[in-house]
């Protein structure tokens, strides 16, 4: 499975769209096999549940998301799971254990306004 956590630094950022970049991790048989993190392409409307989509990501995990994200991931077949804060190691060993609990999404409406990225007009295809 591979999971992909909104990062700030060493922790879970508390703003999906706008975190600074993804970690994404391959979890088989309770193990990490591969971990990564790749710059956030830029907080597009619509734009991110594709682009971790085509990279394999099955399961999303961050302090808080907008509904439309969530919606778009469900639409996608990835889940999301919020409310999670604490570094990225000890996220990507308790989601590896099936440790991992979510919480209450930290984000408001338009609470994520500058922090991290700003939100840009979507000019991908």
């Amino acid at each position: 499975m591979k999971i992909a956590i909104s990062t700030d630094g060493d922790f879970v950022s508390g703003h999906f769209g706008r975190c600074p970049s993804f970690t994404i991790a391959d979890i088989n048989n309770n193990k990490v096999v591969n971990k990564e993190t790749i710059a956030n392409p830029g907080h597009h409307p619509g734009y991110l549940p594709g682009f971790l989509h085509d990279r394999g990501v099955s399961c999303i995990i961050a302090g808080g998301m907008g509904q439309r994200a969530r919606a778009l991931f469900n639409e996608k077949g990835i889940q999301t799971i919020m409310g999670v804060t604490g570094t990225i190691d000890e996220i990507v060993d308790k989601f590896a254990q099936g440790q991992l609990e979510g919480g209450a999404n930290t984000c408001a409406p338009e609470s994520g306004k500058g922090y991290g990225l700003d939100k840009t007009v979507c000019d991908h295809e």
